[in-house]
């Protein structure tokens, strides 16, 4: 038995025709149908031509979100000595050095995004099993593992997210929140696909983008035209 679909979603369901959508239909769409009683995310399910259990078709990169994620990122620092002082003058929301590392050990996860300074990286490693499943562990490639922390902090506060392709070949991201306009929307969306070509795996075989559908976090998938989102010119 597959789980039973409420009301209110096969309502929305009905809204959404069988066809690939423009991007600004889809987006529209999106917004239509985000009737949750909370705040809900815009999030893009894009499919790519890739098998991600081979080095050379994987991708793990970060995005600049040029309207923001609309919502309050906060960031850990692990680091040293003054680098500390500077991430929390920076605007981290917590930095520290192994205590720190002793705290998220115990279990403590109030940031959504850490940062660690090259020479911690050792000392965080420990932290691998606990913080990769959850997408949280410092890399190089997502601009995690650096020295320029008021960099790094200013980016991720303003809209920088780091994504990957799931062991499928599919990327999950969200990318601002129902409640921006259509437009803005698209600006976000039309980034992440830049970036998603930008960065295709050198190994990637076949047709790249498989399919492309857009959603409110409690909404219907819509599907959207890939090509017309590829050939989107954004006004500048």
């Amino acid at each position: 038995m597959g789980k039973k679909v409420s009301k209110r979603m096969l309502a929305l369901q009905e809204k959404v025709q069988d066809r690939l959508y423009e991007p600004l239909e889809a987006l529209e769409l999106l917004k239509a149908t985000a009737t949750a009683k909370f705040p809900e995310s815009a999030e893009a399910h894009i499919r790519l031509g890739i098998d991600p259990k081979y080095t050379d078709q994987q991708l793990r990169t970060t995005v600049i979100l040029p309207k923001g994620t609309g919502q309050t990122v906060r960031i850990a620092v692990i680091a040293r000595g003054e680098k500390v002082t500077e991430a929390t003058e920076a605007g981290a929301d917590i930095a520290g050095s192994e205590e720190l590392i002793d705290e998220i050990q115990k279990g403590m996860m109030d940031f959504d995004v850490l940062v660690a300074t090259p020479d911690m990286m050792p000392k965080v490693a420990k932290l691998g099993r606990l913080l990769g499943p959850r997408g949280l562990m410092p890399s190089p490639k997502g601009g995690t593992v650096t020295f320029d922390l008021p960099q790094a902090i200013e980016e991720f506060k303003a809209g920088k997210l780091e994504f990957r392709a799931d062991k499928t070949g599919i990327v999950h991201v969200m990318f601002g929140k129902a409640s921006f306009s259509a437009q803005d929307l698209l600006v976000n969306l039309k980034a992440l696909q830049d970036c998603i070509d930008r960065n295709k795996p050198s190994g990637a075989k076949g047709r790249y983008w498989r399919t492309v559908n857009v959603a409110s976090t409690m909404g219907p998938a819509i599907p959207l035209d890939v090509s017309a989102l590829r050939d989107f010119k954004l006004a500048e």
